[in-house]
């Protein structure tokens, strides 16, 4: 019977090594009626030539030979690149803790004595040549592992070098918007303030004045949102203090309450005794200013806002409810992203930069913010702050 198993798909090569003629012919012809591949040697030179002609599987070497003895072509072959992860099986008549000592330290993987059983040689070259193939098998899968590491590891860098590339071009852009654009914009709206002058009390041009003033107010917003963006993205939110938040949150709702006018929503009243945070007092009442301002566009008419607030030890939690509008699901993901809300969903128009100016500055802090939407139709807002001297997540 065939005892090689299916998985090593081909004839195990075994090369013996003994100088007696008799040996040679002998396990030779017992291991070919066992399935296996025999080359046999009569010394260890010859031996070892054959290896490196064709590395063979596994070597059966007797220990006692003329010239260069078993130990030595042992040692020849683990010094041998192409051949040291071959196994080597000694067979001796010599039988002494020593010997078998001397075998081991020589690279050998196991010791047969003499005179052997077939069954036990058979089982013995079955059990290495399986762990042999076991360990190329592992091998193998490292070596492909470690490709796809490479491969991996070289998609990440163009990934990270193209995302470079982006975050440098929108960095551009917004000092772009912030600091080129100002001077020539500054030059337009003076122009057409000196153009209103001009028309006095006319009827229609006192309509137009208002649909300037709102787009002059808009386009201000955006080049100071972008301004901050700028700074954040460039220098972060360095020198942080203890800020006290009912403070800051009172001179957020006093920012925000011309558009609350305009848009005929109500703010939440003050909520006094809320703890220190840790930030910046002006970027802080800043991207507080911007939420509000978010969800008063999100607000109906004649709504008003609800505010509420939670603490613990380390994090202070604000959330900010508005009745009437909700963010369309494709949107969800990208909120606090630069210019991901293009279009106006609210009746407010467009969101422009607040949600993205009050997520870096937030962040920055070490808190964040979360959105979702409500039911019936409405966002919830939730603003999480650390409070003023907690350790850092």
């Amino acid at each position: 019977m065939n005892p090689i198993p299916p998985a090593w798909k081909t004839k195990p090569d075994i090369l013996i090594v003994d100088d007696t003629p008799a040996n040679l012919q002998v396990l030779s012809g017992l291991l070919r009626d066992r399935g296996y591949k025999v080359r046999p040697a009569p010394s260890g030179k010859l031996a070892l030539q054959a290896a490196r002609n064709v590395p063979p599987d596994l070597v059966l070497l007797d220990v006692k030979m003329p010239d260069m003895d078993g130990y030595e072509v042992c040692r020849q072959l683990k010094a041998d690149l192409q051949l040291r992860e071959i196994p080597v099986i000694f067979i001796s008549a010599m039988s002494e803790t020593l010997d078998k000592i001397q075998a081991f330290g020589a690279g050998g993987v196991d010791y047969v004595t003499k005179p052997f059983q077939i069954e036990e040689v058979e089982a013995r070259v079955r059990t290495h040549l399986t762990l042999h193939w076991l360990q190329q098998k592992q091998e193998a899968q490292n070596a492909r592992l470690e490709e796809l590491v490479h491969a991996r590891t070289r998609q990440l860098a163009e990934s990270n070098a193209r995302l470079a590339v982006l975050d440098q071009a929108k960095s551009d852009f917004l000092r772009l918007i912030s600091h080129e654009l100002r001077t020539p914009l500054s030059g337009v709206l003076g122009l057409a303030e000196l153009a209103f002058r001009e028309c006095g009390d006319q009827p229609t041009a006192n309509k137009l004045r208002g649909m300037f003033e709102q787009s002059r107010q808009r386009i201000i917003t955006l080049l100071e949102d972008a301004m901050l963006l700028t700074e954040i993205e460039l220098t972060g939110a360095a020198g942080l203090e203890a800020c006290p938040l009912s403070t800051v949150l009172q001179v957020s709702l006093d920012q925000a309450a011309a558009l609350a006018d305009a848009r005929g929503v109500r703010l939440p009243p003050p909520l006094p005794a809320l703890p220190l945070v840790q930030g910046r007092k002006k970027l802080l009442s800043r991207a507080l200013q911007s939420l509000l301002e978010t969800a008063i566009k999100f607000s109906h008419q004649g709504r008003a806002l609800q505010l509420n607030a939670s603490a613990d030890d380390d994090t202070v939690r604000l959330t900010l409810e508005a009745t009437g509008r909700s963010i369309p699901p494709q949107l969800m993901s990208v909120f606090f992203d630069v210019l991901a809300v293009r279009d106006s969903i609210t009746p407010g128009g467009d969101l422009g930069l607040a949600p993205a100016v009050a997520e870096r500055v937030v962040a920055s802090f070490g808190g964040s913010l979360t959105v979702e939407n409500l039911d019936p139709p409405g966002i919830r807002l939730g603003i999480n702050l650390k409070t003023a001297g907690a350790e850092p997540s």
